[in-house]
């Protein structure tokens, strides 16, 4: 059975002005969107540490599931990060899901102490972190995992976090989009990154390697991120009216197989995220009503 279509919104992590990101992400709880994401550059001078923002972001809000898009994995060691996130997903009861992604961004990672990765390396390293993690969620007495980049050996992982705990991974290339269907539990691919033209092939890549792996495809969570605009007048995909943006999502539902949108306002804040959960997520939601 098909998962629930997801709507969300995005929180920028900019230090200053100081208490905006809070604003934000109470708004989004208080008006039942189901999804917060916060973008991971802890390289970036501007923005608050992605971890400690979305933690204190999840002490403040009551509903909400918030998801980083993604942790940067090279400058996060994916023991701890799985144990922060178990963590993080008892404390909240459930509202987390780890976000995650290869590394990008290599000169700013590797200034802040990182590894440099080459594409291949980066993926090799992805998949060994995923093992690591799976292994620090199983609750098992003693893990231990082998890996180039990634390793356990004999580490007592635990407390064990709720069974809805999972890995989204933001992915892109043939490699990763497989390593998605094969072993992720969800995908966070971006509008800006991969066009509504290329969405479609990178879609059947996932399902055609989760079925080879013996998954159902239809259990993965596929989450587009969608910058632009909510405004009277088109200019183009995303840059238009709520009655167009409704229809391009549920299209993309029908069509293509994605279950999540999160909009990531390109001005207006408030207004964006106001007019998404008000408008836009309404239509959608009536439109795949009436074709069920």
């Amino acid at each position: 059975m098909p998962l629930p279509v997801l709507f969300g919104a995005n929180v920028e992590p900019h230090a200053l002005p100081v208490g905006r990101s809070s604003e934000h992400a109470l708004l989004i709880d208080s008006l039942g969107l189901d999804l917060l994401t916060i973008q991971d550059h802890p390289y970036q001078a501007a923005f608050d540490d992605t971890w400690t923002l979305l933690t204190f972001l999840a002490a403040r809000t009551r509903n909400v599931t918030l998801v980083p898009t993604v942790s940067s994995l090279p400058l996060r060691p994916p023991a701890v990060l799985a144990k922060a996130v178990a963590t993080l997903d008892r404390l909240t009861g459930s509202r987390v899901q780890l976000g995650l992604g290869a590394g990008a961004f290599w000169e700013a990672v590797e200034a802040m102490g990182g590894s440099r990765r080459t594409p291949r390396e980066a993926v090799d390293a992805l998949e060994e972190a995923i093992t690591v993690i799976r292994a620090m969620w199983s609750g098992e007495r003693s893990v231990r995992t082998h890996g180039a980049h990634y390793a356990l050996a004999g580490v007592h992982p635990g407390p064990a976090p709720s069974p809805g705990l999972g890995l989204w991974l933001g992915s892109y290339g043939p490699r990763m989009l497989a390593l998605t269907g094969a072993k992720a539990d969800g995908w966070l691919p971006s509008h800006a990154y991969l066009g509504l033209d290329a969405l479609p092939t990178a879609v059947r890549r996932i399902d055609d390697a989760a079925l080879a792996a013996g998954r159902d495809p239809d259990t993965i969570r596929r989450v587009y991120n969608i910058a632009g605009v909510i405004q009277p007048e088109s200019a183009g995909p995303f840059q238009g009216p709520a009655s167009q943006w409704a229809e391009h999502l549920v299209a993309l539902v029908c069509t293509v197989g994605m279950n999540g949108f999160v909009i990531w306002p390109e001005r207006d804040h408030t207004r964006q995220i106001s007019a998404f959960a008000a408008e836009v997520v309404p239509a959608v939601r009536e439109a795949l009503a009436r074709k069920t």
